[in-house]
Order: structure tokens, then sequence, then C-alpha cells
């Protein structure tokens, strides 16, 4: 899956820019409405090559991309961060608000 990644910074939830289109959640020039927020990275991550990273801190969820298998991997791994399944990226009925 190559894609532009958001995360829902209550839920933690990470989904595509396109899955949340789909979802009626963004119209591909603007950004999602909050709680969506665009994770930081290439802007063309593939998920064959790139791991989503989240961690929960001060009440919020943040994400990054990484390259998998990357001392940065092994360290933001160290630091408390976890790697999103890809079977797990998508917006969940729960997940939109409107």
């Amino acid at each position: 899956m190559v894609a532009v990644f958001f995360i829902d910074t209550g839920t933690g939830q990470v989904a595509t820019g396109r899955q949340l289109m789909d979802a009626g959640l963004g119209d591909g020039v603007k950004a999602p409405p909050p709680p969506w927020f665009p994770i930081q990275g290439t802007r063309d991550a593939s998920t064959m090559w790139y791991a989503v990273m989240i961690k929960q801190t001060r009440g919020i969820f943040i994400g990054t991309i990484c390259l998998r298998h990357s001392g940065h991997h092994a360290s933001l791994s160290q630091a408390g961060w976890h790697e999103v399944p890809v079977p797990e990226i998508g917006v969940k009925m729960r997940s939109v608000r409107r």
C-alpha cells in the first residue's frame, strides 16, 4: 500500500488519505478534520518498506513513518513506539465522527 497516512489523535487509529476520503472524511484537497492529523514521513510511503509507528504521549496519539528493520525503527521500538500492522490500517466506524 503506497499512501499518505493520518492518525486519529484520540484513538490511535491509522488510515490512509484514500480510506478517509472513501469514508467521507476528506476530499483529497483539504486534510481530514480533527481529530485526524497527518503522520510525518514520506508522502508516498509503501508499507512494503516503511512501518507506521504510533505512541501515546500526554493523552494523545502521535505517529511517524520509518524504514522497516533500520536503526531508527529499532530505536523507536525501544522508546515505546508500536508498529501498526498493515491489516489494521483503515477507518473503523467508531472513528467516523462528523
